[in-house]
Formats: C-alpha cells, structure tokens, sequence
C-alpha cells in the first residue's frame, strides 16, 4: 500500500508520512466514514470488513479493503503477516456489537461473543500490529461509549464490554508511553448508524414479541429505552462523520488528549455518572420508568 503525501498541516500537526492506518470495522458508520475521511487525507487505508459487498463498496472509493473477524485467530494471524515490516500511522480499534436485553434474560452465548468482539478481539488486533506501530511511532484510537461508564437499564452486557475496553485503553496508554506509542479514547454519544436503528428494532421486537414474564417485568424500561432510542435517531444523533472528524484530529494531533468526547449527550452522560451520588442515578432511572420519560443512552 502506498501512502499519498499531503500539503503541510497545522503546526500541532504530525507527518503524515508515517505508514497505513487499520481501520477496523469499516463496512459501514464511523468505521466507514473514518476510513473515508483518512483516505481523503492522504492516508494509506487497510479497511477491515467481513462481506465481500462491502469490500467492493470500499474499493470503488479507493480505500484498501482486508476481510478480518475479529475473533478469528486465524483472521489476526493474516493482518499481522499482511502488515509485517511496514511502520503504521495508526489502528482505529471501531469493531463493535451490542445488544439490549435485561440481564435475566441475556443468553450467555450473545454475552460471550459481545466480549469476544468488544474486548478481546481489540486486544488480539492491538498485538498483532505493535511492530508497525512501534516502527512508525504509531498511535491507538479505540472508539469507546458513555455507557461503559454510566450504567443503565438493558444495557448492562454491552456497557460492560465498553467498561472493560475503557480500563484496557488506559493500561494500554501507560504500559506503551515509554516506547512513544500513544493511546486515544474517543467517546461518542448518539450517532445515526445502523447500530443505533437495530437497538430500536430489538426494542421493538421485545415488546411486540418478547415472553408475558419479560413484558411483565421489564416492559415499562423497554418502552421507556424505544422512546429514548427513537428520539435519540430523529433529533440530536451526530453523523458518523462528526466522529471520523475527532479520529482524524486524535491521529494528527502532536500531543492527543487521553480521551475525546462527542456529542453534548456524551458529556452530559459522563458528567452525571461522575458527579451524581449512586442512590439519586437510582431514583433517577426509576422515576424515568414509572412517569414515561426518556432517560439519556448510550450510542
């Protein structure tokens, strides 16, 4: 893969002359607006998929395609032998799955495969392209969410992948600043992907065709969640590439934060999960359920 030179950038801006960035997750989203945006740069894409449809979708906008599922050992062995000996600008860690279901009712195999994708898929990725890394003085951008940091009705497993990676992210951050490798986190609210229009799908699956006992139990949360959801698509969700913006600016950046957040929504769920008192979320959450009311989700 050959890496296109741009005109100078800002003077807070590093090189781009520094190798290809990994894309993960790019078929569609911030995965594929991010590898669009970085192409348009002057970046050397490797955009990871796992349909050939979507592969040829990239392709046409010129961006270097590689079929990779993130927990197949044998997909991590062939990126690291696709990328051995090349320095690397970057990897944009954006593989991702979730699903909303009261704990009860989580079957243990989606929660398994939640982990697998959201966590340690991440992690095999990461160690599979340290040497380009190390040799481009490359950086790690993982896209994280609020609600690894805010828990919240029916959304227990997929907040706990997010809590799990945000923890990893850090250790990542300082086991790597000695050997110049720096570590981002970036933090999105609510974004119109297809993400987003799947959750209200589920939602409303579950009340239209879930058991008597889930309706009895949790139906007021679920058709409070669907009312937060849908609002959340049609009113104040960002674009994906709102999010792709902040990935480029963490990859160019001379001295990234440790951590960027996107969206109002996403400050504001972060904010209140550091500065309520436990017991008052509680009442909050609970009173959201019995008047009606949205209560702010994750993306």
């Amino acid at each position: 893969m050959s890496n296109r030179q741009a005109g100078p950038g800002l003077p807070n801006e590093r090189s781009l002359s520094r190798g290809p960035v990994v894309v993960l997750g790019a078929s569609t989203g911030v995965g594929w607006a991010t590898a669009l945006r970085l192409q348009q740069m002057g970046y050397a894409v490797l955009a990871t998929v796992r349909r050939d449809d979507d592969a040829a979708r990239l392709r046409e906008q010129g961006v270097t395609p590689f079929a990779l599922d993130v927990t197949a050992a044998a997909d991590i062995k062939a990126l690291h032998a696709q990328l051995e000996g090349q320095p690397l600008a970057g990897v944009i860690n954006n593989a991702g799955v979730g699903t909303l279901s009261p704990l009860e009712h989580m079957n243990a195999v989606e929660l398994r495969h939640q982990f697998e994708v959201n966590v340690i898929g991440h992690m095999s990725v990461i160690q599979a392209v340290l040497p380009g890394l190390r040799a481009g003085a490359g950086r790690i951008i993982t896209v994280g969410s609020p609600a690894g940091r805010l828990a919240s009705p029916l959304n227990g497993a997929y907040g706990a992948t997010k809590a799990a990676l945000t923890l990893m992210n850090d250790t990542w951050r300082r086991e790597l600043a000695p050997q110049g490798i720096k570590v981002v986190l970036i933090e999105p609210g609510a974004i119109k992907t297809p993400f987003l229009s799947k959750n209200i799908e589920t939602l409303e699956k579950a009340i239209d065709e879930g058991s008597p006992e889930l309706r009895s139990y949790y139906g007021a949360q679920i058709e409070t969640m669907l009312t937060t959801t849908r609002k959340m698509y049609g009113s104040f969700a960002s674009e994906p590439d709102a999010v792709a913006k902040v990935i480029a600016r963490a990859l160019r950046a001379s001295k990234p934060r440790n951590c960027y957040r996107v969206g109002l929504d996403a400050r504001a769920m972060i904010a209140v999960a550091t500065l309520l008192p436990g017991r008052l979320l509680d009442v909050i959450f609970r009173q959201s359920v019995s008047q009606k009311s949205p209560v702010v989700q994750q993306k």
